[in-house]
């Protein structure tokens, strides 16, 4: 199941920030991304002395804590295969506490608080492989279900 939920991701791989997933029900998912230190946001933020951008974490926890878990409640309730998901990120409300270097592995745990009507609203943590907490915040999407790109 967690191939199936992967291979629905719309992301091509320089901004696919999921690599494995851990666990996922209906409930949550808590899934793994490691950051590359080749990676085109870190040549110039900053050079010489390389951080991840907030922007960048941010996207990671949508990606895992989000959509992921979205597509999942999606195939559950019986997303037709030739369909494809386009997420729409509504809002987030998110506290950074710890800078991320190149190469270090997070994890993010996502809570759903609600799905309906194709809305998910989530509360995700991000730690380092320390176990520390990261970044914390609430996310909300929308999940949409289309044969041809809108955009």
């Amino acid at each position: 199941m967690y191939e199936e939920v992967l291979n629905q991701l719309p992301y091509k791989s320089s901004f696919r920030f999921v690599d494995t997933i851990i666990s996922l029900d209906e409930n949550g998912v808590v899934g793994e991304y490691t950051l590359r230190p080749d990676a085109f946001f870190y040549e110039d933020h900053f050079p010489g002395n390389p951080v991840t951008p907030g922007v960048i974490l941010t996207e990671i926890m949508a990606q895992i804590g989000l959509v992921v878990l979205g597509i999942y409640l999606l195939m559950q309730a019986g997303l037709s295969p030739e369909k494809k998901i386009i997420p729409l990120f509504t809002s987030s409300q998110v506290d950074f506490h710890k800078l991320v270097l190149p190469g270090e592995k997070l994890k993010v745990v996502s809570k759903k608080q609600y799905f309906r009507f194709n809305k998910l609203k989530c509360t995700v943590e991000m730690m380092n492989e320390k176990n520390e907490t990261v970044a914390r915040g609430i996310f909300s999407g929308m999940m949409i279900q289309s044969n041809n790109n809108p955009l």
